[in-house]
C-alpha cells in the first residue's frame, strides 16, 4: 500500500527505530511499511498516524 511514512518521518525528523519505538514495532516492521513490502494492521496504522500527527487517510494512498 502507497504511503507517505517516510516523507512525514523525515520531516519530524525522527529515525525508523524512533517511529518503531513510539510505536511498539520493530525498526523492520517501519522499514517494510515505508518500502510498501508490508502492510500494516488497522491498530498499527491507526498508532502510525498518530505519532506523524496526521490521519490514516492522509497517511495511506488509496491505490484504486
Amino acid at each position: 500500500m502507497k504511503n507517505q511514512i517516510k516523507e512525514l518521518r523525515k520531516a519530524k525528523k525522527i529515525s525508523q527505530q524512533e517511529l518503531a519505538d513510539y510505536c511498539k514495532v520493530t525498526r523492520q516492521t517501519v522499514n517494510a511499511i515505508e518500502n510498501e513490502k508490508y502492510d500494516p494492521s488497522l491498530q498499527l496504522a491507526f498508532d502510525l498516524a498518530r505519532n506523524l500527527n496526521t490521519t490514516v487517510d492522509t497517511l495511506f494512498i488509496s491505490e484504486k
